[in-house]
């Protein structure tokens, strides 16, 4: 089957998970391979299965050597725990799933396939390029450019969100999720790549540590009652991958940075992968 034949098919029996980010009405029509809502506004499938919500220009901060880096080392397993120890707070019956920024798609992929493909999986991200490499991949799930700020997606449409290090719209993310949904936001912990980190920035740099406090207060405000797994393991790089690990980490962005010779790269024989999970069953 053609990437746009499946797309169309999984719209065709996902339709009401949509609303046209226009007019803010829930399409009503799936017609010669176009969205169409109740105002006539389209949103045509492209010839790889994808879909484009934005209304006006936005540049992604993630470029395709990066998106193609991070597809090499999540291949490789960098988050295969993570998305295990997610799948284990999933029920077991048939969910829908949204990803947010879902970046080259593998995670949201990997889980799917986790649970014998027997979700919905939505993932969305800002990036065109991101979302056109996630398509570019076998998948059982529908991936499309849409704001985090203004989803296109009907009210109480998700039974889970998937939140892997991506920033949050919290008053979205509860605008779109079922009352008896679950939000599962994954941040990275201050060991979090941490022997990249200490070969990158001498100690005393702002980047050499990291803490997620912030972010970790400001869900709570949100969800007080939340639950919290704390995840610790070890990743084995596999030979020739620590090249794409430094490329798809923004830390090789951050001031201060040092240069490293492919020889200090290369003595990089595992990585330390420290995150938490918050975890909130929806009340609203």
């Amino acid at each position: 089957m053609k990437k746009i034949e499946a797309a169309e098919k999984f719209l065709t029996a996902h339709l009401d998970l949509f609303k046209c980010p226009i007019c803010q009405q829930p399409f009503a029509d799936l017609a010669d391979r176009s969205m169409v809502c109740p105002n006539n506004h389209r949103f045509d499938l492209s010839k790889k299965g994808t879909l484009y919500f934005l209304t006006k220009k936005f540049s992604g901060e993630y470029d395709g050597a990066m998106l193609q880096a991070r597809r090499q080392i999540l291949q490789a397993g960098l988050f295969d725990k993570i998305i295990e120890t997610v799948a284990k707070q999933l029920p077991n019956q048939s969910q829908t799933i949204l990803d947010i920024g879902c970046g080259e798609g593998t995670p949201l992929n990997k889980l799917i396939q986790l649970r014998n493909s027997r979700d919905a999986g939505v993932g969305f991200d800002i990036s065109k390029p991101g979302i056109e490499l996630a398509n570019n991949q076998e998948q059982p799930s529908f991936f499309c450019v849409a704001d985090l700020a203004a989803l296109p997606f009907n009210a109480d449409s998700f039974d889970i969100i998937f939140d892997l290090f991506s920033p949050s719209a919290y008053k979205e993310f509860e605008r779109v999720l079922k009352p008896t949904g679950k939000l599962i936001k994954v941040v990275p912990n201050s060991n979090y790549l941490m022997e990249l980190r200490h070969l990158l920035y001498p100690s005393d740099s702002q980047n050499s540590s990291y803490s997620n406090q912030k972010v970790v207060d400001l869900f709570a405000q949100h969800y007080p009652n939340y639950q919290r797994i704390d995840l610790e393991y070890q990743f084995a790089i596999p030979a020739g991958q620590q090249a794409n690990l430094l490329l798809m980490t923004p830390l090789h962005w951050g001031q201060g940075q040092r240069e490293v010779s492919a020889t200090e790269l290369a003595s990089l024989k595992s990585i330390t992968v420290a995150v938490t999970l918050l975890i909130q069953t929806a009340t609203n």
